[in-house]
């Protein structure tokens, strides 16, 4: 079994006018160490603004240790907050207008001088998936076969409707900041490891690129591919999926190329407009389809993806939760519908973070994957195989 771990990145926000706060040095620097045992918690640290924090997961063989840790961490990082009176909410971009104040440290020093407002602006929230690979020449392997498939991950994570006080007409506006980075979106098919570390060779040489930010890459620091297009989902339930489609994605990716299988040669270009719908309409409008790179349904698109890795879902007992993740997905929106819902009801930018908080940190622990006796669900039928509406369902919408 692979394993797995997550990166979520969260605001620091005033309870109740949902500004976003810069405290994160001091919610880290504990007047009284003793009052908070650090090591026996997951994983606290800073992000490139002060009105972030990251929370990073040990990695996990099951789908319900990390549900279990992503559910901890949240409430730990709330914790940390709340001692300054303020709270932890999974927004991907802020809904308040606000000016980030950058955390000092000479990585982020360099980033804010060589990319200006670009980097003074990046108050975004992601969620970066880490799944274990062999070796950097399976890891690049899996790099070549996966890109395809990334853009669908932007839709139902989608949780960044609004940017600096306006409604910004996307379902992912984090993904539009994001990829104002140099070397951010789809990567070309780099076909083996060496070719992989020349190119970053080169990229470090242009004296541009400190780490590159491609949509999905190998980790620096760990044995793992880290893929990196997910808002912060607002549901905890959305982030365990994502994590779990992460994974199926990346054991699939390395059947096909041990099966010898050859990448799907697409040019990023291609997959860039893939993004660029995503981003749009999340869930909401057509999709760009993985297999002919042509406009379908979302449903369609999302239909195609379970199909693709249900074989890896299935043996890591992950399909029944993700099954019925993307069933209450596709009927009830993402955090991007959650947010406009919200703001729907009162006209206030400063409710739709309330509202957040609340979400944020709900513990519903009946609808996250227990530890063992996953429900068995109806299989999607395979590709080629007539659709029937009693098993699809919304799938098919």
């Amino acid at each position: 079994m692979r394993t797995l771990g997550l990166e979520e990145e969260f605001l620091i926000v005033d309870p109740d006018n949902g500004s976003p706060l810069p405290l994160a040095a001091d919610l880290l620097r504990l007047e009284d160490p003793g009052r908070v045992d650090l090591s026996a918690h997951p994983t606290v640290t800073l992000e490139m603004h002060q009105e972030q924090l990251e929370v990073i997961t040990q990695p996990h063989s099951s789908l319900s240790g990390l549900a279990a840790e992503v559910l901890a961490g949240r409430a730990f990082a709330d914790s940390l907050a709340r001692r300054a009176g303020a709270r932890i909410a999974a927004l991907a971009t802020s809904p308040i207008a606000v000016s980030p104040h950058a955390t000092s440290n000479d990585r982020y020093g360099v980033l804010l001088e060589r990319f200006a407002l670009t980097a003074r602006e990046q108050l975004t929230c992601g969620c970066h998936v880490h799944v274990s690979v062999d070796s950097d020449e399976e890891g690049v392997a899996v790099l070549d076969r996966i890109r395809s498939w990334l853009a669908p991950l932007i839709a139902l994570s989608a949780n960044s409707p609004f940017w600096n006080g306006t409604d910004s007409g996307y379902a992912s506006f984090r993904t539009q900041a994001w990829n104002r980075w140099s070397t951010a979106g789809p990567s070309e098919v780099f076909g083996s490891a060496q070719a992989y570390q020349t190119l970053m060779s080169d990229l470090s040489g242009t004296g541009v690129v400190i780490n590159p930010d491609f949509d999905a890459r190998i980790s620096a620091r760990h044995p793992t591919v880290e893929i990196r297009v997910s808002d912060v989902c607002l549901d905890p339930r959305d982030t365990v999926m994502i994590a779990a489609l992460v994974r199926a994605l990346v054991e699939t990716a390395a059947r096909e190329w041990e099966a010898g299988q050859a990448p799907d040669m697409v040019p990023a270009m291609i997959l860039r407009q893939g993004t660029f719908m995503a981003s749009r309409w999340g869930i909401h409008g057509h999709l760009l389809h993985p297999l002919t790179h042509r406009p379908d349904t979302a449903g369609r698109v999302i239909s195609a993806l379970y199909d693709h890795v249900r074989d890896a879902l299935e043996e890591a007992g992950d399909a029944a939760y993700v099954w019925e993740s993307l069933q209450r997905i596709l009927g009830s929106g993402t955090g991007a519908t959650r947010q406009r819902q919200a703001y729907e009801r009162s006209a206030r930018l400063a409710d739709v973070v309330i509202d957040a908080i609340g979400v944020t940190h709900e513990e519903p622990t009946d609808r996250l994957p227990p530890g063992d006796g996953l429900v068995a669900v109806p299989a999607l039928p395979r590709a080629g195989e007539p659709a029937r509406e009693d098993e699809l369902g919304l799938l098919t919408a």
